[in-house]
């Protein structure tokens, strides 16, 4: 099991914190680079284990989350992810077809379908991190239309 990596870059004013989930260290090397080049403090974690102990020991902001990893796959990290923190914004990624129904009951804020499209990714990103407290709660208890699907497309 790999230690978690924080990938933070000192500076004057506080950057936002993504955590970023994924058993794939390749997915995760190309997503913390392009997340850090955007100005994000990204940290890292293999699986849905290392990801809980994360949260419960550091201020997060955002978590992009993969559904098919070892120890506690990414339905049952999202699960307890959302009792925790259920105002926090979750983005599942994956390769796994027909996710969508699932996503949408989970409460989770957007559902990317692998491989990824990265200008989306980022624009996902920049939608949920601008969106008020009270606009997520809304959605919370309204399960608004404001969940955003990204399927693959060939």
């Amino acid at each position: 099991m790999s230690a978690p990596v924080a990938m933070i870059n000192s500076g004057a004013t506080a950057k936002q914190k993504i955590l970023l989930v994924d058993d794939d260290a390749a997915i995760r090397q190309i997503l913390c680079r392009l997340l850090t080049e955007e100005d994000y403090s990204v940290l890292t974690a293999a699986n849905g284990v290392e990801a809980l102990g994360l949260v419960d020991t550091t201020e997060i902001d955002l978590i992009v989350l993969d559904l098919n990893m070892p120890l506690k796959d990414g339905w049952e990290t999202c699960n307890q992810l959302c009792v925790r923190n259920p105002l926090l914004p979750v983005i599942l990624i994956t390769a796994r077809p027909n996710q969508y129904f699932s996503a949408v009951a989970s409460g989770v804020s957007a559902l990317l379908e692998k491989p990824l499209d990265f200008f989306k990714l980022l624009s996902t990103i920049q939608t949920l991190l601008k969106e008020s407290t009270e606009a997520r709660q809304a959605g919370r208890n309204e399960r608004s239309t404001t969940f955003c699907y990204v399927p693959w497309t060939p």
